[in-house]
Formats: C-alpha cells, sequence, structure tokens
C-alpha cells in the first residue's frame, strides 16, 4: 500500500533536498518542472507538495531504471524501481480526493478556447463526477450513481468568490439521464439550491446540461433607481400616502441604529393625526405589530414612533424597586409598569372632586391578568381604598386577603355583585341631602372572570348584566369604582352589553394584555377607540431565542425554589388605554415579591357602617330581578324588603372577610329576637347528614330541593357549616368535610 497524503506532505521538502544527490539532475529539473506547471494553474499548496514529491519519485525512479539496464544489471531491479513511482501517483490522487473541487479553485476568471486540455482546476471536477457519478472504475463499497453518464463540455468560471462550472451529462443514444440535482449537490457538498439541470422537455432525454455553483454568489442589495430605503423614504413611500396609516404626515428621525432599530416623531401641517391603525402601520412597515411602538404627545399634530428589534421591555421593572409609586397620587393615578419609552405607566383609581374611576382588564391565560389585580388591590389597600372582590374561580387571587369582602366562588361572587349595588343604592339615598358631607372611603369592586358571571351562559347572565350595566352607569358619583376582567375583548365576555364596555372606556382605563388566537382583535364589532388595529393574540407569549432556551435541557431534576424571569415570557406585555389618549404599549410590573407581603400586615380597608353593610349576608342571598330576568330592584328600601325574608348578617362575616375584620352586628328585630330562628338552626343538622350520606358534591339549590326548604334559607346555613370547618365548597359544590 503506498504512502498516504499525509506522509507525502510531511516529507516532500526531504524529498527535494535528498532526490537530486541520489537521482542526479534529471530529476530535480523533471520536478521543478512538474511544481512549476502545478504553481502556473493555480493549485492548492497540499496539491503541490503531492505533486512535486510525485514528480521527483517518478523522475528518479525512471532514471535509476534506465541506467540499471545500461549498465547490464539485472532486469528484476529495475523492475523493482517503479513500485516507488505507482505509489507515489496513487498517493497523488488521494491527495486530490481528499478536497472539494470548490477548495481548489482561486478567484480569477478563467476562458479557454475550444479544443485545449482541462485545467487542473477542471480536472479535479471532472474526477469526482467520474469517482462518484459515471465511473468507469467503481471504488469498493461504493455505488455509482449512473455509470456511463459522463460530463461533457466542462466549462469553468471564477469571478471573486463565485465558482460555478457547466457542462452536458451526456449518455449513448436510446439511454436517459437519471441523474438528480440532489444526486450532485452530493458529491459536490452544496446545497441542491445550487444546481440547475435542463429541462428533458427541452433536450434530448441522452444529453442535459448542468449548472452547478460551487459557491453561492454574495448576496448583493438589488437597489432599482427610486425604491425607497431610509426609514423617511420609507415612511413617504407608505405610510404618509392617502391610503397609508397616517396620510399627510412627515417623518423626522431622532435615533437610527439600523432599519428595524429607530425612534421619530410623525408630524402632520397644524392638523391632528388622530387614532392611529397600529395593524395597519406595521403592514405599511413591513414589521410585527409587536415591533412598533406609538407615544403620543402633547401635540395633537404629532406622535412620536419607535422600532424595535430587541423589545425595550424585556427585563421589566420589580415591583420592590416603585414600592413608594403604589399609593395614589393627587390625581389619582397609581403605578401600574412602564411605557415602551421608559416612562412610568399611570393607571387612574380616581378623580379628585368627582369620585371613583373604572378600569377594563382583558387577558388571558398566562398573561399577567392575575398578577396585576393583585397589584392593583395592593394600591387600593395603600391608598385606603376598601375593596370589595368577586372571584367567580374560586382561589385564583393571591391577594385576597386585601378585601374588605369577598366573594369566592361563583355563587358568593354574585352575591358580592348584589352587595356592591346595595352599597351604591345606599350611598344614593344617604347623598340626596346636600348637608351630608362626602367622607366615606372610595371603593373599589373588583370582578375577575366576570364572563362566567355576564356571558348568556351564566345561571345568573341576566340579573349580573342588570347589576352592572346600572353599576357602570352610575356608581362614579357615589365613591365605587368598577374593575372587570375578562378573557377576551369579544362582547359576548361582557353579556353582549355596549353599554358595559362603553361605560367602563368612558369613566377610566383600560389594559389589554395577550389573547388566544382569533379572540383579541380589537376591530370590527370589538373596537375600541384609542385601539384601533390592535390584535392581542399577535402579542408573542415568548422572548426571541427563549426556544433555544428550552431546548437546552437540565436533566438534575425540578427547582423548586426556581422562579421564571421577566425575559423568560411576555406576561404583563400589552396596551395601556387612558382616557382621551391612544393606547400606548407597556408591561405591568414584574411580582418579584408577593404584594401582599408589601400590605404592612395591615387590616383591609373598611366600609361604612350603614344599612346595606349591616344586612350584606341576607342581601348577598336575595336576588335582584324577578324571575325573567326584568324589573330590577330600584331603591334601598325595596332592596331591604325583599331581603327581610333572607337571613340577616347578625352572624359573623369571617365567611367574606379573609382577615374577620369589618363585622358589624346587625340590629336585633323588634321585640329583641334573634336574627337567626330556633327553626333556622335546625337545618344545619339536615344538611350535614344529607351531604354524609351521599357522600357526593352537591349545589346549594340541590341540597334545598332534596330537604324542601327555600335556598335563601340553605346557603347561609352552609356558610356557617363552612366557617366551622364541617363542609368545604369548591366552585359552588359542597360536601361534608
Amino acid at each position: 500500500m503506498g504512502p498516504t497524503r499525509a506522509q507525502f506532505i510531511q516529507y516532500a521538502p526531504a524529498a527535494l533536498a535528498v532526490v537530486p544527490l541520489v537521482a542526479g539532475p534529471w530529476s530535480a529539473l523533471a520536478a521543478a518542472a512538474a511544481g512549476a506547471g502545478a504553481w502556473a494553474v493555480n493549485a492548492s499548496a497540499p496539491v503541490l507538495r503531492s505533486l512535486i514529491g510525485c514528480g521527483f519519485t517518478a523522475t528518479g525512479c525512471g532514471i535509476a531504471a534506465h541506467e540499471v539496464l545500461a549498465s547490464g544489471m539485472n532486469p528484476l531491479i529495475a523492475l523493482g524501481l517503479a513500485v516507488p513511482a505507482g505509489a507515489a501517483a496513487l498517493a497523488h490522487h488521494r491527495n486530490l480526493a481528499g478536497h472539494t473541487p470548490a477548495a481548489e479553485l482561486t478567484p480569477v476568471t478563467i476562458t479557454k478556447s475550444a479544443g485545449t486540455g482541462l485545467t487542473s482546476q477542471e480536472q479535479v471536477i471532472a474526477a469526482f463526477w467520474a469517482e462518484f457519478i459515471s465511473g468507469p472504475t467503481q471504488t469498493e463499497g461504493r455505488k455509482l450513481i449512473q455509470p456511463g453518464a459522463n460530463l461533457e463540455h466542462l466549462v469553468l468560471q471564477v469571478d471573486g468568490g463565485h465558482v460555478v462550472f457547466t457542462g452536458i451529462i451526456t449518455l449513448p443514444p436510446g439511454q436517459q439521464v437519471r441523474v438528480r440535482e440532489g444526486d450532485i449537490a452530493s458529491v459536490y457538498k452544496v446545497p441542491i439550491s445550487q444546481i440547475e439541470l435542463g429541462d428533458p422537455k427541452h433536450y434530448a432525454p441522452n444529453a442535459l446540461p448542468v449548472t452547478v455553483q460551487l459557491t453561492a454568489p454574495a448576496a448583493q442589495p438589488q437597489i432599482q433607481a427610486g425604491v425607497p430605503t431610509t426609514p423617511e423614504e420609507l415612511w413617504a413611500a407608505y405610510v404618509a400616502v392617502p391610503e397609508g396609516a397616517m396620510p399627510g404626515t412627515t417623518l423626522t428621525v431622532t435615533r437610527y441604529d439600523g432599519p428595524k432599530d429607530w425612534e421619530g416623531i410623525a408630524t402632520r401641517d397644524r392638523r391632528a393625526i388622530g387614532t392611529v391603525n397600529l395593524q395597519d402601520l406595521a403592514g405599511n412597515l413591513d414589521l410585527e405589530t409587536i415591533q412598533i411602538a406609538l407615544a403620543p404627545g402633547d401635540k395633537p399634530s404629532q406622535m412620536g414612533i419607535r422600532v424595535m428589534q430587541e423589545h425595550a421591555l424585556m427585563y421589566g421593572t420589580m415591583l420592590s424597586s416603585v414600592v413608594d409609586e403604589l399609593a395614589i397620587d393627587s390625581r389619582g393615578y397609581v403605578r401600574a409598569g412602564t411605557y415602551v419609552d421608559g416612562r412610568a405607566a399611570l393607571l387612574p383609581l380616581a378623580q379628585p372632586g368627582s369620585g371613583a374611576r373604572h378600569l377594563y382588564l382583558v387577558g388571558g391565560s398566562r398573561s399577567g391578568k392575575s398578577g396585576l389585580l393583585e397589584q392593583i388591590l395592593l394600591s387600593a389597600h395603600r391608598s385606603g381604598i376598601a375593596v370589595i372582590l368577586a372571584s367567580p374561580q374560586a382561589g385564583t387571587i393571591a391577594g385576597a386577603s386585601l378585601s374588605a369582602y369577598l366573594g369566592d366562588g361563583l355563587d358568593e361572587a354574585m352575591g358580592a355583585l348584589r352587595l356592591a349595588y346595595a352599597l351604591m343604592l345606599d350611598r344614593e339615598a344617604r347623598y340626596r341631602s346636600p348637608s351630608f358631607p362626602f367622607t366615606d372611603p372610595l371603593v373599589l369592586f373588583v370582578v375577575d372572570e366576570a364572563h362566567m358571571l355576564l356571558s348568556a351562559s351564566s345561571p345568573f347572565h341576566l340579573e349580573a348584566k342588570a347589576i352592572v350595566e346600572q353599576l357602570t352607569r352610575r356608581s362614579l358619583k357615589r365613591g365605587i369604582g368598577v374593575v372587570l376582567a375578562t378573557q377576551t375583548p369579544l362582547a359576548e365576555d361582557l353579556g353582549n352589553s355596549t353599554v358595559i364596555r362603553s361605560q367602563l372606556l368612558i369613566g377610566g382605563g383600560a389594559v389589554f394584555l395577550r389573547c388566544a388566537r382569533g379572540q383579541g382583535s380589537l376591530v370590527g364589532a370589538n373596537a375600541v377607540e384609542g385601539a384601533e388595529g390592535i390584535d392581542l393574540s399577535m402579542i408573542p407569549s415568548q422572548w426571541p431565542g427563549q426556544y433555544a432556551k428550552v431546548a437546552d435541557r437540565d436533566m438534575s431534576g425540578l427547582a423548586t425554589e426556581a422562579a421564571a424571569k421577566p425575559e423568560d415570557g411576555t406576561f404583563g406585555l400589552g396596551y395601556l388605554l387612558t382616557p382621551g389618549s391612544q393606547a400606548v404599549q407597556f408591561r405591568s410590573l414584574y411580582l418579584d415579591v408577593p404584594p401582599v407581603s408589601l400590605a404592612g400586615g395591615e387590616p383591609p380597608v373598611g366600609i361604612e357602617d350603614c344599612d346595606a353593610w349591616r344586612e350584606r349576608d341576607a342581601i348577598a342571598q336575595t336576588p335582584m330581578v324577578d324571575k325573567r330576568g326584568k324589573n330590577l330592584i330600584g331603591s334601598l328600601a325595596d332592596l331591604l324588603a325583599a331581603a327581610e325574608g333572607a337571613p340577616s348578617s347578625q352572624e359573623s362575616a369571617a365567611h367574606h372577610n379573609p382577615a374577620h375584620l369589618h363585622a358589624v352586628p346587625g340590629p336585633a328585630r323588634p321585640g329583641g329576637a334573634p336574627a337567626a330562628s330556633d327553626g333556622q338552626e335546625l337545618i344545619k343538622p339536615r344538611i350535614l347528614e344529607l351531604l354524609q350520606e351521599h357522600a357526593i358534591p352537591m349545589t346549594a339549590e340541590t341540597i334545598a330541593r332534596k330537604l324542601e326548604i327555600p335556598a335563601t334559607r340553605v346557603k347561609p346555613r352552609l356558610s356557617e357549616l363552612k366557617k366551622r370547618g364541617e363542609v368545604t365548597n369548591e366552585n359552588g359544590l359542597w360536601q361534608a368535610a
């Protein structure tokens, strides 16, 4: 077996020095000629060294063999001298096979007249073709792609870094070319997109032209005359035109760090820009919606524009770093997060001298909605605002202990809704006198997952819709704000009530977070003024590069103490809409500490001592509409009369107040009789016996039907049993503990 390529490269310099001494001057001259020829045709250094070594060995052996024969020595010695020459030739062939043709080519342009032989570079290409595709020889263990499919009329062109060769694949008449682009790409180790075969429809089946780009041409920007390239030119061509997102505007770039990282100011000459469809603007600039942020200024004729490659809010703002900004300021605003330009994002909870403010909050699963609600509860607590919390999906709000009244579960959440309405009626009755001072605390009525009460599928749909419509219309002047949180901006989540949506937006602000695909569009029937063109489902759930982090797996076990970082997801990222402005991209605060831990251990802010609060348990159990969902009770007197048959709230309010606070005992009935009769006290053993006997969860209505007792008498008893720990309630289903 002949010497290897590595050995020839290693020992070629030694051969250059030794061979002239052994074989005479003719060997040196032949080796020098071979090396000069290889150098002239631009062979690579390894091939050059191999060729020199091969030339030395073959020429020296030939001269030595001639002298042996001339001197009359044994011819077998001359035959033995042919072995090193053959080994050198074989090593040179392997040296060529160890390089791809592209590696042997240099940046020159080759032209060749007809009839001339192949250059060394073309020989390498032809050798690869014969070795792997056509033959005639076939290496052991390797199958030829199509024997006999020779490459004829080979032409090589090298232009700078672009190397390409053309030729014609030929076969004897009657045969058909079966070589495919993928076969050629595998031989020359190039992408299949760089191979082009002629269409057999236009050529003979046994002769197809082929073009192979051994190196792809450098991408050159093809800029036609007049095609816009700068942000100002793109703006003038697509945005400022009559059909663009901001017609008649001009762009002044204030910072430019690349085509997808710049800031500017759009100006319209002495005319207001108005609302901007963000989806249209993204389409005009050929960007994703999340890459663009608008920043309305003081002048209606100007608007700030920001285009981002890496989002400015990826790393968030820590809750613990802005504790001092969580309380309400003199204008009624609290810190809700950070705008995309770094300014504090403020949310209105009150209006000085006027009353409370509403808030409309939209966000799907894992969007950051619950975290923002906890933040709002903490801000209300630090601002001296009492909270009535309705959570139809029990146990989902970690900061529920900051509320004065908690309706946890579907039935209890409806009770909280009734109490908020009763408190509004109570204040309306008391505030009719001009001499009555407004000394009662502001109240925030928070409803999480409001669609569970308001949608048409809810058992409380008609009553909840009627109450919320009245609250959103009439409660602000009475110091009661409504916060409705839903999973989508769809009208059905608000009971198909245009009144609720419009009153929420008129009476306060709105926060829009990520929604499920197909459910986040704020256009058409779900259009919101100031947020035109926003599609909340287009907010990504993860930042770019997160999938690569997930792919890098850590198999050391579950890290129970680990917590998600702001850059691990886009939770809290969305748009904040305040009255009279355009929706601006922002991100809510990152809860690096539980909001409840910042409450200082102080008790929840309490609601004033009034008839509605004293009779809260009875009111919570009293339906306020008739069976048809009509004729909502409209006065406090009628409401108290309707609640007269329901249990009074002499019992503790610990079920509704997690902190066991603000429980004001109700007045005794005429004649000193207790609020709960002895007959009502006998209901509890029957309830317990029923639940223990059946051992299956039941609704309060099912229990009342089986015991043949009105549900208004059963529900308070269930609450008392739950307080004692004798029954449990999960999503409105009761069972023995």
